[in-house]
């Protein structure tokens, strides 16, 4: 067991001591999406949904999540985390509309940030979905992953290709 270093001495999970890792600036770029009805798209882009205007909302619960990525994914650091942006775009080809959601995490730091930006899409999404259920229980989440990372001992990661 001693090349796994997720695993104690009795290959039960462990947090990774990453205190002889250097300091160095690492970013994440993680992206998810939901899909939304046309009386949702309308409701949202007009800021007229009743529980307020979602898509600030969801920026700040996806800021809030990267801050506490920690607290819910068991075996995370606790990160000093340096920047947290959350952006949105719509697509709505075809009369489908599909809310593009990007969460960007910065620190500097020995451990990377790429569970940070997962739960800031994540929960971006989840917040919509929350925000908007009362008017139509059927949107769909989409897929979530890492599109980008910078820094560490395993360098650099871009996804070539949209899933």
């Amino acid at each position: 067991m001693a090349n796994f270093t997720h695993f104690n001495s009795e290959g039960r999970a462990k947090m990774v001591d990453v205190s002889d890792k250097p300091e160095t600036v690492r970013t994440a770029i993680a992206r998810s999406s939901i899909t939304v009805n046309q009386e949702i798209y309308e409701k949202i882009t007009e800021n007229r949904m009743k529980k307020g205007d979602v898509l600030s909302v969801a920026q700040v619960a996806g800021v809030m999540a990267a801050k506490k990525t920690w607290e819910i994914i068991p075996m995370c650091h606790p990160i000093p985390l340096t920047g947290v942006d959350i952006t949105f775009s719509w697509d709505t080809e075809n009369n489908d509309y599909t809310l593009d959601i990007i969460a960007s995490v910065k620190t500097k730091g020995n451990t990377g940030v790429e569970m940070e930006a997962l739960t800031a899409a994540s929960v971006c999404a989840l917040t919509v979905y929350d925000m908007c259920k009362a008017v139509d229980k059927g949107m769909v989440i989409g897929q979530t992953y890492l599109a980008e990372k910078t820094g560490g001992k395993n360098g650099d990661f871009k996804r070539e290709e949209k899933l």
